[in-house]
């Protein structure tokens, strides 16, 4: 670990007394330059003193003001969030920037205690470290400031509380508490590795020791109290240099054949059997609990909106929704990117479906300069890492870039400038962003070329022919449909 606490530390009730007043303003005042920063402030609270824990957390809201702070105890899941991936429920509560949010336990207790308890298998415990480790570089990378406090209570200062147990409190004490004695051979080893493996430079775990609850008190609230106003201090760095990818067989698009056509007869006949197809293909994955992510991509005029169209003309309105993704609200652009995702990620049997997505941010984000250069490269691994745990969680995730030819886009535009319920569509910024088209094509096969994952892969369509490119994402659907139902 990085910074190991001392054992035996002890602080008077003097020393504690003295030190009280000026250590609540300077964190009060610290809360409030906050305010105006651009970062929140991530902490973890965790260890095997859960008295101590619950102590130092109380003491936290006594100092503090409680109005900056958000605050998160976990009990067990609820139905709800065990049909979904399992840091959902932690994404869903990340604080906007100049916000602290206290996470009690968490995603460290909950994967500590399924492997103590035999839930996890090694391998899993091992992976599901890995998401972990992501996700909290994720945040960092982001922005957050990210502190992590083991509250450690040495074995023989464990058990001389338990064998007073009987003149403490129901608050100090409790079966879990007896629970996590009985079985604190079990425990150790998987805290130590736990430790071990998420003890990363920019993350590191802050052991503090639990005897005395002043010492324990006074030692977070000064780390913490340093951490933020040393970050505060921090002046920016500056924005990295954008690394082009040039892909040596001149990338995915080049070769889309974009003279794929479709008679219209024909047209007819296989959009009515793919989507009967469709229907009882996604009733029987409704059936099985089998949700799908679908994400849309493409050209502006590419035809989108008309391929979802007729993917929910065959399905049920109760077993669907569409997102269509917008620029980010204020909300949205105070936290990660990836947060606005997360809260639409469906239930068990269900289907969403994306128009746009979160490949904002190595598209339209990194052409046109909204994401910094380093914001967008690390993006691959991070979208990677979030499209894989949807997969181990059991849903399909499939990605539709529609790509059409400059020509065909320019005529589509002059076509919707004609049509009354289209003129909505066309812009200025549609034809402006024409200029960049290299940089987009640059940006698609790079995003491709790094994203394209057993996992969540790229489909590349033809789009020139409208009726061609609805029947054939409608066919790699079923396809793919009817390979994970047999699965």
């Amino acid at each position: 670990m990085s910074r190991q606490a001392k054992t035996s530390n002890r602080v008077s009730k003097e020393e504690f007394k003295a030190a009280e007043p000026g250590l609540r303003m300077d964190l009060v005042n610290a809360q409030y330059d906050l305010q105006s920063a651009d970062f929140p402030v991530v902490i973890l609270i965790m260890g095997d003193d859960r008295l101590g824990a619950n102590r130092l957390l109380d003491r936290l809201h006594e100092w503090m003001d409680v109005r900056y702070i958000d605050t998160h105890v976990f009990p067990p899941p609820t139905d709800e969030e065990r049909l979904r991936p399992r840091l959902w429920r932690y994404w869903r509560v990340l604080p906007p920037k100049g916000r602290i949010g206290i996470y009690f336990g968490a995603w460290a207790l909950a994967t500590i205690a399924g492997r103590s308890n035999k839930e996890l298998s090694k391998q899993e415990f091992e992976r599901r470290i890995e998401h972990i480790r992501r996700f909290e570089q994720e945040q960092i990378d982001d922005g957050a400031l990210v502190l992590k406090y083991w509250i450690h209570l040495p074995p023989k200062e464990f058990a001389r509380r338990m064998k007073k147990a009987d003149r403490l409190t129901a608050a100090q004490v409790d079966d879990l508490d007896w629970e996590i004695y009985h079985h604190l051979n079990k425990v150790e080893p998987v805290s130590r590795r736990y430790l071990g493996a998420t003890d990363t430079a920019k993350a590191p775990w802050t052991v503090v020791e639990s005897t005395d609850p002043r010492y324990c008190q006074l030692t977070v609230a000064r780390s913490l109290l340093a951490s933020i106003q040393t970050r505060l201090a921090r002046k920016a760095a500056p924005p990295a240099k954008s690394k082009r990818h040039v892909a040596a067989d001149g990338g995915a698009l080049s070769k889309v054949n974009l003279d794929a056509r479709l008679a219209r007869d024909e047209y007819k006949r296989k959009l009515e059997k793919r989507q009967v197809r469709l229907n009882k293909l996604v009733e029987q994955a409704h059936q099985a609990g089998i949700s799908t992510v679908l994400a849309f991509e493409g050209w502006d005029a590419a035809g989108k909106g008309g391929v979802i169209r007729r993917i929910t003309g065959a399905l049920a309105a109760a077993y669907y929704s569409v997102a269509p993704v917008a620029a980010p609200t204020d909300e949205e652009k105070a936290r990660h990117y990836l947060w606005r995702f997360w809260r639409r990620i469906p239930m068990p049997g269900k289907f969403v479906i994306f128009d746009r997505s979160w490949y904002g941010r190595v598209l339209v984000e990194r052409v046109e300069g909204f994401a910094k250069p380093a914001e967008w490269q690390r993006a691959y691994d991070e979208i990677n890492d979030f499209e894989q745990q949807l997969a181990e969680h059991g849903m399909l995730v499939l990605k539709f870039w529609l790509h059409v030819d400059p020509d065909e886009q320019l005529r589509r535009f002059k076509a919707r400038e004609l049509t009354g319920y289209k003129k909505y569509k066309i812009t200025e910024e549609d034809y402006r962003n024409r200029e960049k088209w290299d940089d987009y094509v640059a940006a698609v096969d790079e995003m491709v070329a790094r994203t394209d994952t057993d996992a969540a892969p790229w489909h590349l369509i033809p789009a020139n022919d409208k009726p061609y490119a609805r029947v054939e994402v409608l066919d790699i659907l079923c396809k793919a449909l009817k390979k994970r139902l047999k699965s």
